[in-house]
């Protein structure tokens, strides 16, 4: 079973090396389907992981000074006290009995699909906001992304959507904040957008891993296997990643997003 552990987070430090993307989103559904883990364990754990794998990106990203910490901020004062709210309202409720099994497949399934949407849909999307000004709507979501008046408060509300989703379920700090501050802030360029999306990431995971682990829902065994196994595979991905192209990757990490995404709600 080690060598099982230490397998997975190779392949998955591998994927993360390879495309930015799959850490939480591949890591949780591996080790409830595959491993057999209590599926509130397999998300503490692998937050716990995400937090870990990405803290090295904020150091070398602070250094070129493309992270937005304004943007970090808002984001954090939504995504922080929810956070702290869910992992109330999963200890109170007896979340390290196994009570909340099939809440937190549920909560997963919809964020895989979310992600998987957000990697498939993301330029699409965009095209259809272009094609679409003028329309009400539309013309209301440009406002959005304009007026700051606006702006802060869309953020922290989006942060706290975004703690409810990875408290539960492990998923979405990257694809889905990625995808949020590319609405929000059209003007950032897409390396501001990776830092400071990772930069809101690491705090949101760690808080939320060590909430897992103080509820009982963290199995440090299984973390220091995963972590092991994944610190090669991103070297290694990293590699990789240069030499096979971003359209192919993206597109079939999606697809299997979308397929777990799927067997989770079924």
């Amino acid at each position: 079973m080690e060598w099982g552990f230490l397998l997975a987070g190779l392949g998955v430090g591998i994927m993360v090396g390879m495309t930015g993307v799959g850490g939480g989103s591949l890591m949780t559904p591996i080790l409830i389907f595959g491993f057999g883990i209590q599926p509130a364990i397999a998300v503490g754990t692998d937050l716990l992981f995400a937090a870990v794998t990405k803290a090295g990106g904020i150091w070398a990203y602070w250094r070129h000074g493309v992270v937005h910490w304004r943007v970090v901020l808002r984001l954090a004062a939504g995504s922080l006290p929810a956070t702290l709210l869910t992992l109330g309202f999963l200890s109170a409720t007896g979340v390290h009995e196994g009570k909340h099994n099939d809440l937190i497949t549920v909560a997963l399934g919809i964020a895989l699909i979310l992600t998987s949407s957000a990697l498939l849909l993301k330029n699409w999307l965009a095209g259809i906001m272009k094609a679409r000004q003028g329309h009400p709507l539309v013309n209301y979501l440009y406002r959005l992304r304009q007026d700051e008046a606006l702006k802060a408060p869309a953020t922290v509300i989006i942060g706290a959507l975004l703690g409810v989703m990875v408290t539960l379920s492990s998923v979405g700090a990257g694809a889905l904040g990625a995808v949020v501050l590319l609405f929000l802030y059209p003007r950032m360029r897409g390396v501001e957008i990776v830092a400071t999306d990772i930069a809101h990431a690491v705090p949101l995971t760690a808080v939320a891993g060590l909430g897992h682990s103080a509820v009982g829902t963290v199995d440090w065994s299984l973390l220091s296997y995963l972590l092991m196994g994944s610190l090669p595979g991103i070297y290694i991905g990293s590699h990789l990643g240069v030499r096979i192209s971003d359209k192919i990757l993206r597109p079939l990490l999606a697809i299997i997003l979308l397929l777990v995404g799927i067997k989770c709600l079924l």
